[in-house]
Parts: C-alpha cells; sequence; structure tokens
C-alpha cells in the first residue's frame, strides 16, 4: 500500500478541501505520484470526468492539484441535495435514486463502506499518495456509527488524521481538545495533530497556546497557516465567487476599456456548479454579485441565472420575488440574459417535469423557442465545440432534455436578441469565447467594455493551486508531515476522556 492521510476539520468550512489541495499541489512539485480521494461529499457543486462520471468540483480540482484527471474514483459517493430531507445519490459517477436523510443515514450509508474502501484501496495501488478529505466534523456522534468519510475511513484503511481548525472564526483550542475528546479510543489512536488554518497576526502569540494544546492532547501542531484571501476554489457549497477576491485585489489589473462590466447572479434555491460565473469574476473590470431581489437587476449589464438541482422549485421563486417579472422586462428591452443549465430551461417556453419536482406541465418564462421534457437517465458528458468564432469547451449535468424550436444556434442552445441559453457548464473557462461573449454583452449592454486580451482562466488556477501548496511548504512542518503520510500516526497517542458515549 501507498502512503495516505485523511484531512479532517472540527467544522465544516474549516478549511479542509484547500488544505487537501495544498499538500497534492505540494508533494506533486517533489516528485511524488499523488491523489485525492473524498469518500463521500455532500455538494451541488459537480463535474464530469471524461468517462462521463459526476464527482464534487472539490475534488476535481484536488485532481488539478496532483496535475492529473479526475476519475469517479476520486469521489465514490456524492450526495446532491433536493431540498430540506432528500438528496439524490451518485454512485460510482452514476445517479442510483433519492434518499431522504433518515434512510441514508439509517443503513444504506454504512453498506457503502465495502465500496468507498475498495475505491481507496485501488487509488493507493496505484500512487505514491492518496490525500483524502473527510465530512464536517469526526466528531458528529450521532452519525457515528454509520460514517464513511470520517474515523469510518480512517479506521478502515488505517490512516492516520490531522484535524484542520479555523482560528478566524475563534474558539479553535477548544474545538481542537473538544474533538478529539469526543473520539473513541479506537480512532482517537489515529488522530495525529492538528493543523491551524486562516490565522492572522504573530505567531509567537499562538505558540504557548500551541504548547499547552500538546501538553493536553499529546499531540502536536503540524502548521499554522496564514489567512490568504481569494483561495476558496471549487469548495462544496456557498455563496462564494472563487476569482473574485484575487481579482478585486490586483492592483495591476484595472478594466482595459472605459467601463465596466456588472454581472448580477439570480441567488435561486437550490443554486448548482455556480462556480460557472468564476470565469467572468477573473475578467479585469468585470464585477459578480449575486441577487435575489428585482431591483438588484436594474444596473446589471448581464444577469446569469444559474444552474438548480430543482428548476420548478426555482421558476417558482423567481416568480415570487418579482423576478421573473424583470428577466422578462429586460429581454423585451433587449438587454443581456445568459440561463446555464437550470437557468437555461427556467428561460425556456414549457417544462414537462415527472421526474425532479414531479409537477407535471409548468409553464416556463417564455424567453427561448425551447422546451423541456424530464428524462430518468441523467445526461452527463463533455461537450466541445465553436460558438462566437471560438473553440469552447464544457461539460453537461442535467436530467432535462431541451428541444430547440427556434432562434439562433448557442451551444446546445439558442439565443434570441440579448438572451442566450445554454446546458454546457464551465463554457465561459474557455478564454477565446468568454471574450467574445463579453464583448457581444457590453455591445448590448451598451458599455465601452473591452475584455483583457491575456486573461487566461487555466493559468489564474493554476497560481492559486500554486499558491495552496506554497501555503503548506511554508507554513507546515512538511518533514513531520510527510513521515505521517508515509509512516501512520505516532503510536502511543494518550486517550483523551470521556471519548465517544457508547
Amino acid at each position: 500500500m501507498s502512503g495516505g492521510l485523511l484531512v479532517a476539520g472540527t467544522t465544516s468550512d474549516a478549511g479542509k478541501s484547500v488544505v487537501t489541495a495544498g499538500i497534492c499541489r505540494w508533494l506533486v512539485r517533489q516528485g511524488v505520484k499523488v491523489a485525492p480521494f473524498k469518500a463521500q461529499n455532500m455538494s451541488l457543486n459537480s463535474f464530469v470526468t471524461r468517462e462521463g462520471a459526476e464527482i464534487g468540483r472539490a475534488q476535481a480540482m484536488q485532481a488539478q492539484a496532483c496535475r492529473i484527471e479526475p476519475t469517479a474514483l476520486m469521489n465514490p459517493v456524492l450526495l446532491k441535495p433536493g431540498g430540506e430531507q432528500s438528496s439524490q445519490v451518485v454512485l460510482l459517477g452514476k445517479p442510483v435514486g433519492e434518499l431522504s436523510a433518515r434512510g441514508y443515514h439509517g443503513g444504506r450509508q454504512q453498506k457503502l463502506l465495502g465500496t468507498v474502501l475498495d475505491c481507496l484501496a485501488e487509488l493507493r495501488g496505484t500512487y505514491d499518495a492518496v490525500i483524502c478529505e473527510g465530512a464536517g466534523s469526526p466528531a458528529e456522534i450521532n452519525l457515528r456509527r454509520t460514517d464513511i468519510v470520517n474515523m469510518g475511513i480512517a479506521r478502515g484503511a488505517r490512516l492516520p488524521v490531522l484535524v484542520v481548525g479555523d482560528i478566524d472564526r475563534g474558539g479553535v483550542f477548544a474545538s481542537f481538545f473538544g474533538t478529539l475528546a469526543l473520539l473513541s479510543p479506537e480512532d482517537q489512536e489515529l488522530v495525529a495533530g492538528f493543523l491551524v488554518n486562516k490565522f492572522r497576526g504573530d505567531v509567537s502569540l499562538l505558540e504557548p497556546g500551541l504548547d499547552m494544546l500538546h501538553g493536553l492532547t499529546g499531540r502536536r501542531t503540524y502548521g499554522v497557516l496564514p489567512f490568504r484571501h481569494g483561495l476558496g476554489i471549487d469548495e462544496e457549497d456557498g455563496l462564494r465567487v472563487s476569482l473574485r477576491g484575487a481579482v478585486r485585489e490586483s492592483v495591476v489589473a484595472p478594466p482595459v476599456g472605459e467601463d465596466v462590466l456588472r454581472v448580477a447572479v439570480c441567488a435561486i434555491p437550490l443554486m448548482s456548479n455556480f462556480t460557472d460565473v468564476d470565469a467572468l469574476a477573473a475578467e479585469p473590470g468585470v464585477v459578480v454579485r449575486f441577487v435575489d431581489r428585482p431591483e438588484e437587476l436594474a444596473d446589471a449589464d448581464l444577469v446569469v441565472v444559474p444552474g438548480t438541482r430543482g428548476t420548478v422549485r426555482a421558476l417558482r421563486w423567481l416568480r415570487e420575488r418579482g423576478l421573473a417579472d424583470a428577466l422578462v422586462r429586460r429581454a423585451a428591452e433587449g438587454r443581456p440574459v445568459l440561463g446555464v443549465c437550470g437557468g437555461f430551461q427556467i428561460l425556456g417556453e414549457h417544462i414537462e417535469d415527472e421526474v425532479e419536482s414531479r409537477a407535471g406541465a409548468v409553464a416556463g418564462l417564455g424567453l427561448l423557442p425551447v422546451r423541456v421534457r424530464f428524462a430518468r437517465e441523467k445526461t452527463l458528458t463533455r461537450p466541445s465545440g465553436q460558438a462566437l468564432g471560438e473553440p469552447v469547451e464544457g461539460y453537461e449535468i442535467h436530467h432535462g432534455v431541451a428541444a430547440v424550436e427556434g432562434g439562433e444556434p448557442f451551444l446546445d442552445g439558442c439565443r434570441v436578441g440579448a438572451v442566450w441559453g445554454t446546458h454546457w457548464h464551465g463554457s465561459l473557462e474557455s478564454d477565446g469565447f468568454r471574450r467574445a461573449f463579453l464583448r457581444e454583452v457590453a455591445a448590448a449592454a451598451g458599455r465601452r467594455f473591452t475584455p483583457a486580451p491575456g486573461t487566461s482562466f487555466a493559468a489564474l488556477r493554476e497560481e492559486q493551486l500554486d499558491r495552496l501548496g506554497d501555503l503548506i511548504e511554508q507554513h507546515a512542518d512538511t518533514d513531520a508531515l510527510w513521515r505521517l503520510i508515509e509512516s501512520g500516526a505516532p503510536q502511543g497517542l494518550p486517550f483523551i476522556p470521556p471519548g465517544a458515549p457508547a
């Protein structure tokens, strides 16, 4: 077997995804053949691999950090929420059904432990090291019995565990100690130590606390990572535009033209793959914001209706909020609107849905001559082609099948006036196509905006991944980290009471 490590966290959003990516990038720069792994991911941000499997975008990003192609082995179980109580279960890249939270945690999840361990073993047989990401907290004592993503996978594969804590939130020492103290003796044996994330200030002021934590737990801290803006790339869920922070901080990338371009993204329910707008936010002079009120569309040069896991529900929300009427007015005035995937379906004339919402026939906004019928089989493809005179690539993840009955061709969808619609996610990451599209938007909006000629989204992504690798290389004890990956948790680590409840 190869080396391995599980990156767990004291909470959700402690930084597990970016720390995992940073460790992966640091290792690959040392010549280590490394792969990422997350047994179970709950996210509406997903990606399609070249073999047509759907996985979490975080694992696709981590694979890029490893400089390898993502595969379904890296995220064998993906849960895509469809509401407060249920999720679509995607197993080895293919949807296998909808389950309630009670149904999943009540028995189905534990049955998947063998599958995820097999996937991890296959990766470990191929790579020098596999860096695994946990989910939430390993101390979810109500879910430990069926856990397959935190201590369940660590115990099953004998992985050492590094617990990440977000000190920017406060209470990190209590979180580290409490996480450990709520684990069983068998689980605690694998928790090697801690990693502090998002620290601001003088590290010397933190060191007495780290020493006391070591005295209390017998476990060392493997590093203190400083707070850095603009590093939240392709994480699970949350209203963030991952490259926007980096662009706003840049003092060397002012708008090229006379005007900026304002983009408003409708924050619809069950919004999925909102990472589509990251490439827009990467452009100098493009300002992206999420909106949920019609008046916020007034000064927007482009409105994006993004993907969603609930097309009919999102359409109803747009109508209830008055945003649907505002979109119709925009289209009548010739002001730009872009619909992506579920957003594209919403802009059409008619939706027939007996699969996702089971709502039957529903009228769309009627902005595009498109009729949508939901199929039980999910479309999972990686299309490529040409549009607006430029090469473009994307990926498709949808149950809705669109029949386009007019307009000008646009990717797999169509265009009518200043309204565009497509099922293709990720198309705006194609630099030439993105610039051509923004020129069309600027012309329709009457803005003297010029796309920067040299912006490369792929290069910006690589720069960010290298910054993550730099954080690990410069602020973690990499020698100790490698010993941990190669040899496992130290022997004789003390038990910290009370441990997990019986």
